[in-house]
């Protein structure tokens, strides 16, 4: 795959996805980016999300160009569209395919996605204007006049840090769930398929009991009425 930043070819990697799914991603080191077809970026099991981590920490040290405004999706070479989202209450950044192949997603819009990195408030802000007034833009790499305002006036991110407080306690989330992902009860699955067929069996049953003997009854009545009986069934 050709990277839509550079042309270059892109470099290709198997990550772990949840429901034992392998995801093949594409990322290109001079540009600072990932390639994620369609849903494969919230896909990422925790294990996969902490090793992309170490892998932009070990990759993001060299400054790289501001990515064009022009960019074109590799599958189909529709032009991408740049779309604003949300996670974890951050604004982040995308290029989006229009025909749904996939999007192209910095590696610093990634780790704000993630939680990883914040917004700098005022105060912090404030600091940093007394001691510099040019920075590089994480998320594009275009210069930011820090005395013109907090945002890139390339790509519109507002200037933002790695703290290491946050990024302490996102890495230690991240373990956790993976933890409980990989050591999960081996029984679960059968189980909740087994507590579906008993509620299904339920609903079948020619004269429920909670049916009474009117002619109707409400659904969420019912519903629960069901999901009771289930538990009973379960003591």
């Amino acid at each position: 795959m050709q990277c839509p930043g550079c042309s270059t070819e892109m470099t290709s990697q198997s990550q772990e996805g949840h429901y034992g799914r392998t995801l093949a991603l594409d990322w290109c080191a001079a540009c600072g980016v990932f390639w994620f077809d369609t849903h494969e970026s919230i896909a990422l099991t925790p294990g996969a999300i902490l090793r992309l981590f170490a892998q932009i920490g070990g990759e993001r040290s060299a400054p790289h160009a501001p990515l064009s405004s022009q960019l074109a999706c590799p599958r189909c070479q529709a032009q991408l569209e740049r779309t604003t989202d949300m996670a974890h209450g951050t604004r982040f950044h995308y290029f989006r395919c229009p025909r749904e192949h996939g999007r192209l997603i910095t590696f610093a819009e990634f780790l704000r996605e993630k939680n990883f990195v914040r917004p700098l408030a005022p105060a912090e802000l404030a600091e940093l204007r007394a001691k510099v007034r040019m920075i590089q833009c994480s998320s594009c790499g275009a210069p930011v006049d820090l005395g013109a305002g907090s945002a890139c006036g390339h790509c519109r991110a507002p200037v933002s840090m790695l703290d290491p407080k946050q990024v302490e306690t996102v890495v230690r989330d991240l373990k956790l769930a993976e933890e409980r992902r990989t050591t999960e009860d081996p029984l679960l699955a059968a189980r909740l398929l087994g507590d579906r067929l008993a509620v299904d069996r339920l609903f079948r049953e020619p004269r429920p009991v909670w049916a009474g003997n009117g002619s109707g009854f409400g659904l969420v009545e019912a519903g629960l009425a069901a999901i009771a009986g289930l538990f009973a069934t379960l003591d």
